[in-house]
């Protein structure tokens, strides 16, 4: 994780310096969404650009986490060390399953 503790800031002054949007949290938002939606359509056409998509979608997470002022590394470490103790229930994957059947 060392190695991305710069990223977010980073991506938050690549945005301003290509002037980009900063202020519009909404659109950010569906920007991200949009990306992760282009990396779906990458997945399931065998496209082999989903990597490059996922990134996308992730600069867009840790634009807008600095845009909010929010260090989405420290989150993502404390979301995981959250998951890693949580108690799920049975997740019934085999009905997900059916329907692409």
């Amino acid at each position: 994780m060392e190695i991305l503790k710069g990223i977010q800031k980073e991506i938050y002054n690549n945005k301003v310096n290509k002037g980009f949007n900063t202020n519009n949290i909404e659109f950010e938002f569906c920007r991200a969404y949009g990306e992760l939606s282009e990396a779906f359509e990458a997945y399931k056409n065998k496209i082999p650009t989903v990597g490059e998509e996922l990134a996308d979608v992730a600069i867009f997470l840790y634009g807008i986490a600095e845009i909010l002022d929010y260090d989405l590394n420290e989150e993502i470490i404390k979301k995981v060390e959250r998951n890693r103790v949580r108690n799920y229930g049975k997740i019934e994957a085999d009905k997900i399953h059916e329907n692409e059947e």
